[in-house]
């Protein structure tokens, strides 16, 4: 049994990042990791990331979240899953409440995140500002500069991939910049190496990205905690922060993904923006069938 059982939630993407949106306002109730493992494996259910919606812990903010993956673990950030969220709080006739204007301010694991509404299905999170020391990313080790960290897949003298670029956007991220189309990288037998690798305390995402034009990025992400997904909202602002910081681009860019596409822009202020769609896919409730193993 569970207390989660015939709740309902939304299920929902942004930019084709999976993402099911869970309002648990009013009550005292948190996910556990043997719960968010059940909901992601059901079909009509199933998530890249998990979006739970609880009352706020601050004065001037709307609510806090907490982020799932699939395999339970929490993380910090989930760009795409806050517009989703913002979407929620402001259209769902179940979830809305008052506001003055398409604008709210959530908290997170990692802070603080404005959103703001820019058409019906589009919203700009203002993701905060990218870290970048080493011991904040966090790295095993110091390293006095981030552009490039030491780490490689493949031989010495002929690697596959090699010297990431290392960003913290509320979660790590490790950006490995190539020459050629991402798609012709096996990320899916990579991904789980370099995620887990010890360099990584707290693990990290781990994207492919192309530079295919003065304002334009092709990228594939492996996310921490979740695999091979269609978008990822944080990854695509660390790529922009790392290419930029290489000077390989300025600091505004479109970031293709499988799924779809996110506009970004590195602010003089130092505050990463992220603008792109959300889309409703379903509402369901979670069934007892769900937590029929779980404790």
């Amino acid at each position: 049994m569970t207390r989660l059982e015939n709740r309902r939630f939304l299920k929902m993407h942004g930019a084709g990042n999976a993402i099911v949106v869970l309002d648990l306002r009013g009550t005292e109730l948190v996910v556990r990791a043997e719960e968010a493992r059940a909901i992601a494996g059901h079909p009509r259910s199933g998530f890249d990331q998990l979006m739970v919606i609880h009352d706020p812990r601050k004065p001037g903010t709307d609510a806090y979240l907490r982020i799932y993956n699939t395999d339970g673990s929490e993380s910090g950030a989930c760009g795409n899953g806050t517009r989703c969220v913002a979407f929620a709080m402001l259209d769902d006739p179940a979830m809305a409440r008052p506001a003055e204007s398409g604008r709210l301010t959530l908290e997170t694991k990692a802070g603080l995140v404005g959103v703001k509404r820019e058409a019906q299905a589009s919203f700009t999170v203002d993701m905060g500002r990218p870290r970048l020391k080493w011991d904040e990313i966090p790295l095993a080790e110091p390293f006095p500069d981030t552009r490039r960290i030491e780490l490689q897949i493949g031989p010495i003298d002929a690697p596959v991939l090699h010297s990431p670029g290392a960003v913290n956007m509320g979660n790590p991220h490790a950006v490995f910049f190539i020459e050629s189309d991402p798609d012709g990288y096996d990320l899916g037998r990579f991904g789980p190496m370099l995620e887990n690798h010890p360099i990584f305390p707290e693990r990290a995402n781990i994207s492919l990205a192309q530079v295919t034009g003065p304002e334009t990025i092709k990228l594939r992400v492996w996310e921490r905690g979740a695999g091979l997904t269609l978008a990822c909202g944080t990854a695509a602002c660390a790529t922009l922060v790392a290419a930029s910081r290489l000077r390989m681009l300025g600091r505004h860019a479109t970031v293709s993904l499988p799924g779809g596409d996110l506009v970004i822009e590195w602010r003089a202020d130092d505050h990463v923006l992220m603008t792109g769609p959300v889309a409703l896919e379903w509402e369901g409730f979670l069934s007892p069938e769900l937590f029929a193993r779980v404790d």
